[in-house]
């Protein structure tokens, strides 16, 4: 598999490891419902002026599939993102970390039951592997540790976006869209911005500021344009399920990202917990035989 294939997913790993970073920031500076709205009012602005005359060309293809665009924008971006944000006043940025690592097996499973995928001895090895090495990470060397972290709301609000996300993979496979990729994005976030609307206007909504303007102008930009395009590209390239293995890499990322930015020191336990994780990457990109033999393999035979 080229190399250039693992950029789209690398890519939006590494600025949602920037995003996952700066949750905390946003609580007391901006309320879950108002950031979870503006980022894609953001994104619209940004992308209505390119890409609406471009959606209207395929207006025919849009109201074909717009249930399916519905589906995929409350997954994906409503709920996978607006979640997040309601989960980080009630639980911490580790509970989050180790949540959001199981969207890589929570794939794995969804596709086995939605698409009826064989797991790959790879990703089922790798998925186990990379995570063990994300418990390593957030268990500063001692992976039991987590098991004494105290489930909280927030807690459960992660698994409901890990799961939403992964099932979001899934359906993005499944349902191969006759549109550009930039319209199939824009029309998601389309559908993220009316489903985020009646929270928004629920409240709380705060005032835009200073303080937290560049919270949502890398929310609206970076972390929900880019990353969502490079990640739907990844999923089209190399599967939902070899895809979400990256996810895994977040931890690590975020790692790096804090000893470069605020100063902190990388301890051998990131060593030894990053090695996992690329380890598990590498392994579910490469051994890619089923687990279990089809039909048409022992005709083949």
């Amino acid at each position: 598999m080229p190399l250039l294939t693992f950029l789209p997913p690398l890519g939006a790993v590494l600025i949602w490891s920037g995003n996952m970073t700066i949750n905390q920031l946003t609580v007391g500076a901006i309320a879950p419902s108002s950031i979870a709205f503006l980022r894609w009012v953001l994104a619209l602005a940004v992308l209505t002026p390119f890409l609406a005359p471009v959606a209207w060309r395929h207006r025919q293809a849009i109201r074909r599939a717009w249930p399916k665009l519905a589906v995929l924008g409350l997954l994906g971006m409503a709920l996978w993102q607006g979640l997040a944000y309601v989960a980080a006043e009630t639980t911490t940025a580790t509970n989050m970390g180790i949540l959001a690592a199981m969207v890589p097996l929570l794939t794995v499973l969804l596709s086995a039951l939605i698409l009826r995928e064989a797991p790959s001895l790879g990703g089922t090895l790798g998925g186990v592997l990379a995570l063990i090495g994300v418990a390593v990470l957030l268990g500063h060397g001692n992976p039991l540790s987590l098991l004494e972290l105290r489930v909280a709301l927030g807690d459960a609000l992660m698994v409901v976006a890990a799961t939403c996300y992964a099932l979001y993979g899934v359906m993005l496979k499944r349902w191969p869209l006759d549109l550009p990729p930039w319209v199939v994005l824009y029309l998601q976030a389309v559908f993220a911005t009316l489903f985020l609307l009646p929270g928004y206007l629920v409240g709380p909504m705060t005032p835009v500021d200073g303080h937290n303007v560049w919270l949502i102008l890398y929310a609206g930009i970076p972390a929900s344009i880019i990353t969502t395009f490079l990640w739907m590209r990844a999923i089209r390239q190399i599967g939902a399920s070899q895809a979400s293995i990256f996810i895994n890499l977040m931890p690590l990322f975020s790692a790096l990202i804090a000893m470069a930015f605020l100063g902190e020191q990388i301890a051998l336990f990131h060593f030894v917990g990053g090695v996992l994780v690329l380890a598990g990457v590498i392994m579910a990109q490469t051994l890619t035989r089923p687990l279990r033999r089809t039909n048409e393999d022992c005709i083949a035979d």
